[in-house]
């Protein structure tokens, strides 16, 4: 019995301990006394205690974490297309001289200028240019630039005296094939030029205007009737100086007019020459009875 006695004891005291330690984890309060701590046992059903969280159940909620979207890297900025050089023009439209002359002959060598050299720009010689320009791919501006000139040289040949100065404004026609033999006076209205030939060879050419639509040129095989050095007009109260006569009133002979207008004018049928020295010369070899051939 004794033993049993002192088990049960030993038993009692190990429940005890056991609730102690049981209140202790339950979070029970213990107070001082002066026969030891009395215990308070939690009559609620014990539970395994909670980790406390790691946040808040009140936190706001997270920022939006989710990665920036990357800029692509810029791309290096083109670069810029590389100007063109201006180049300085030589010539252009309004510009006289040597070097004009010069042009209009290369021009001439190529086919694109269909005139004899006369050393002023103007319109015609500005679209010859630009016909060149847009054959070599250039900028079609009419001007001449250094490139166009290099351009130009290197498909041409140095023109020559004759070339550059023709005797005519324009390239003189074929002859007719009744001028060519004796002495005759050929007139071209095609070319508008005159040639005065002996044997069929050419000894003088000329640059010639012919009557208007009211009063035109006759068109035939003719013969000089007379000449007169100072002749004055009784009809058109006109001076016609170095007259050939061919054909009733009508006459090759110096005219003033042509000389000053050029082909803004017309004659009243006549053949009218613009250079004094040339019919002058002509005038003192051409004998009555000549050929005077007038063709289209």
């Amino acid at each position: 019995m004794h033993r049993r006695g002192e088990a049960a004891r030993r038993g009692v005291a190990a429940s005890a301990a056991v609730l102690l330690s049981a209140g202790a984890l339950a979070g029970c309060q213990v107070k001082d006394g002066a026969a030891g701590p009395a215990v308070r046992v939690s009559k609620a059903p014990q539970q395994a205690p909670r980790k406390p969280p790691s946040e808040p159940s009140t936190a706001p909620a997270r920022a939006n974490t989710a990665p920036r979207p990357v800029n692509p890297a810029r791309p290096a900025p083109k670069p810029e297309a590389a100007q063109p050089i201006a180049q300085t023009v030589r010539m252009a439209p309004g510009a006289r001289g040597a070097h004009v002359r010069e042009l209009q002959a290369r021009l001439r060598q190529l086919g694109l200028f269909h005139r004899n050299p006369t050393g002023y720009y103007g319109p015609i010689t500005a679209g010859s240019v630009t016909t060149f320009q847009k054959q070599r791919g250039m900028s079609r501006t009419g001007t001449v630039t250094d490139a166009v000139l290099s351009a130009l040289r290197a498909r041409t040949h140095e023109p020559t005296r004759s070339e550059l100065y023709p005797p005519t404004s324009r390239p003189p026609a074929k002859p007719d094939p009744r001028c060519l033999t004796g002495r005759v006076l050929c007139v071209s209205k095609a070319s508008r030029t005159a040639l005065w030939m002996v044997d069929g060879k050419v000894r003088t050419a000329m640059d010639v205007r012919f009557g208007s639509a009211y009063t035109p040129t006759r068109e035939g095989q003719f013969k000089v009737n007379f000449k007169s050095r100072h002749h004055h007009s009784t009809l058109y109260d006109t001076p016609m100086p170095y007259a050939m006569f061919f054909s009733r009133g009508q006459a090759v002979h110096y005219s003033a007019d042509f000389a000053a207008r050029g082909y803004a004018g017309a004659s009243h049928g006549c053949v009218n020459v613009r250079d004094k020295q040339k019919i002058a010369k002509i005038f003192a070899e051409i004998r009555p009875g000549d050929k005077v051939i007038v063709y289209k």
